[in-house]
């Protein structure tokens, strides 16, 4: 599929679309159906339609393995630490009323950074997985 021009030039066009749409999701998932799952597995889709069309070693330059597996830790890290800082400020873990003067801000700030760590985490693992099944080989 490396050589066939059309594909390439399809891909080239699609995949910026799909970047932001993903964004789209994500910023708009409290609003509407979407969210960070959502987000993750789109903008990850992206990446294994990328693969697909150009080849597994170009999403590898693309998004080198060692920046998908960070992705999976800073996603996590970053859940984490919103539900710590609810914690810090007097709250709960996951309290997000804490996290502003005003309740729906915190409130606001609190979901959208939690779907932000979650949309990372879902990103990562997706495309990890395609990554360890897209990089096997045969045994003879």
């Amino acid at each position: 599929m490396r050589r066939d021009l059309v594909l390439r030039v399809l891909a080239q066009l699609l995949i910026p679309g799909m970047m932001l749409f993903a964004l789209y999701v994500q910023f708009h998932g409290e609003l509407g159906p979407g969210g960070g799952f959502q987000a993750g597995v789109i903008a990850a889709a992206a990446i294994v339609f990328y693969a697909l069309i150009f080849g597994l070693p170009a999403a590898r330059r693309l998004l080198p393995d060692a920046v998908v597996e960070s992705m999976l830790a800073a996603g996590v890290f970053l859940y984490a630490s919103v539900g710590l800082a609810g914690l810090v400020l007097g709250g709960n873990y996951l309290d997000y009323f804490v996290l502003s003067a005003d309740s729906v801000h915190g409130q606001e700030r609190g979901i959208f950074w939690v779907e932000a760590g979650v949309a990372i985490t879902v990103s990562g693992t997706m495309l990890k997985i395609f990554y360890l099944f897209a990089g096997r080989t045969r045994d003879p």
